[in-house]
């Protein structure tokens, strides 16, 4: 595998030579990091050392938030989204069109911050741009149609007149993760803004700066200053008071996590989004293309060094074709440039920090002592930088193993062979997870139809994730295990709208009229029903 190293960068204090040891200091300058921090709500006066994975040195310091201050931001949420709920929804949905823009436009600085803090390459940082863009742009275009009020039949055609209204929740609280630090600060909370809502943002500490730039992109947009707050601290600290002043809870993490936001979120009757974990399947089956098929295993597999929701960790390859694709993924794996720097030349970049190594390394060490053969990678490699871990291919992995049904999130993949796609579909609904799988195949239509047995939110026909993922107009989400609810699409921005139904009656009264007796009343009514019936009426 061909290997690189860091490259300089205009936010960053101080040089970082080539030659030099990999992990050479990439401080971020202090009026940068004063500049993002100040959209923090945060009065504690403590900060925490902020570092990057490239290096593995400090960052820059990061203010902490309180209890206090989660309490603030949500006042001053609640008084900006009363304004914001009665400003037109073309209007809001006009300067959702502007951030689409400016956020194509400060792509360069988007990414390096991305790839600072989160260690991945720079095209899939790319890939966290080009997704907001398409998130704004399809709330911008579609929001007002998502939310305008429709007409429903009545009880009595031309008598009864009846509309559904989208009204706001309030002030939704978004609590988002580490791996796609820029795309999941913003793009869950969009919609909410078109819908009428203000948004509470906890974003996770390792990468609390990329959602400060997020934020201060909306600012800029035209967005007004209040309608966004971000704070910051530890899970236990910080996450239950979020969830304790929200009327409606987005949450992006893990299983276990995910339990405790739901149970929080039921003994307060809010709604709550969860998209958790997954162990997603890919399913090769006899008549695939081999070519394509191991390019999209290697991009499923190791993308931002696997620690993507949608990334593959199971791979079911028919007999017929099994030796082939083995070798033809092997030695596309082998070819991955590896490194940790901000250049675009990097295939897959780095873990995010030691505990994700650690988990990684835990999996792959458990299979080989148990019988499972490395066919790639399997390794740390500190020389590139601390938390590095080779992209790894396992084969003969075994129920008794760790990696074969818990959640690695690192690049770690599992072969196995199959006789038949029935077989193939019953081992892809193995385990408690049912959140994104993939079918290659030449033939689409006997494809999809095999998709419609798969237990998963999304299926991806020749392609890992992105067919699914990267339509705006498709629900994305989880079954089982791997969540609630639904981001994009309608149903989308719907999540976070209140349906109130108005009801207005016209001429003829619903009660006895002209004298009619509650039997006679009664009577008159099932006639009505019956002659409805037989006019086709819903």
């Amino acid at each position: 595998m061909s290997e690189h190293t860091p490259a300089s960068d205009p936010l960053v204090d101080g040089p970082h030579d080539p030659e030099h040891d990999p992990r050479a200091s990439y401080a971020l300058e202090p009026e940068y990091v004063a500049g993002l921090t100040r959209r923090l709500v945060s009065t504690t006066g403590r900060t925490v050392p902020h570092t990057s994975p490239l290096g593995g040195q400090p960052l820059a310091h990061v203010p902490q938030s309180s209890p206090a201050d989660v309490a603030e931001a949500f006042e001053r949420a609640r008084r900006a989204q009363a304004v914001w709920a009665r400003t037109p929804v073309e209007e809001r949905a006009a300067t959702m069109l502007r951030l689409h823009d400016l956020v194509l436009d400060r792509q360069a600085e988007i990414m390096d911050l991305v790839v600072l803090e989160s260690g991945k390459a720079r095209k899939d940082a790319y890939l966290e741009v080009a997704h907001i863009a398409l998130t704004a742009r399809y709330y911008g275009r579609t929001g007002p149609d998502h939310l305008a009020t429709r007409r429903v039949p009545g009880i009595f055609p031309g008598l009864t007149r009846v509309e559904v209204n989208r009204l706001p929740k309030g002030v939704v609280g978004i609590i988002s993760p580490w791996n796609y630090p820029f795309t999941m600060a913003l793009c869950d909370g969009l919609p909410a803004l078109v819908a009428g809502n203000a948004v509470v943002s906890k974003p996770d500490q390792q990468t609390v700066l990329t959602a400060l730039l997020a934020a201060g992109l909306l600012d800029e947009a035209g967005f007004p200053a209040d309608l966004w707050q971000v704070v910051t601290g530890g899970g236990p600290e910080i996450g239950g008071p979020v969830v304790e002043h929200a009327d409606y809870i987005c949450f992006t993490g893990s299983t276990t996590t995910g339990r405790t936001i739901a149970r929080q979120c039921a003994d307060r009757l809010i709604g709550c989004s969860l998209e958790l974990g997954g162990k997603n399947p890919m399913l090769v089956l006899h008549d695939a293309a081999v070519e394509r098929a191991t390019e999209g295993a290697v991009r499923g597999a190791f993308p931002n060094s696997g620690q993507l929701c949608v990334s593959m960790e199971r791979l079911y390859v028919a007999d017929q074709v099994y030796d082939r694709f083995v070798e033809r993924f092997v030695a596309r794996t082998q070819a991955l440039t590896l490194g940790a720097s901000l250049d675009w030349e990097v295939d897959m970049g780095t873990l995010i920090n030691q505990r994700q190594l650690e988990t990684v390394q835990a999996h792959v060490d458990d299979a080989v002592a148990k019988g499972a053969r490395v066919l790639a990678g399997g390794r740390a490699r500190p020389d590139l930088a601390p938390y590095y871990f080779e992209p790894t291919i396992l084969e003969g992995v075994s129920p008794d193993m760790e990696c074969f049904g818990q959640e690695t999130f690192g690049p770690v993949i599992s072969l196995y062979r199959f006789h038949d796609e029935a077989d193939a579909v019953a081992r892809a609904n193995e385990g408690s997870y049912g959140l994104n799988a993939s079918i290659y195949s030449r033939d689409g239509a006997r494809a999809r139809e095999l998709a419609r047995g798969i237990r998963c939110g999304t299926v991806n026909i020749n392609e890992p994730y992105g067919a699914a993922f990267g339509s705006m107009a498709a629900p994305m989400g989880g079954m089982r295990e791997s969540g609630l609810g639904r981001r994009q699409g309608a149903e989308g921005i719907l999540r976070y709208t209140e349906t109130q139904s108005v009801g207005t009656q016209r001429g003829l009264s619903l009660g006895p009229a002209y004298g009619l007796s509650e039997e006679r009343h009664a009577a008159v009514m099932t006639a009505s029903l019956r002659l409805l019936k037989k006019l086709g009426r819903a």
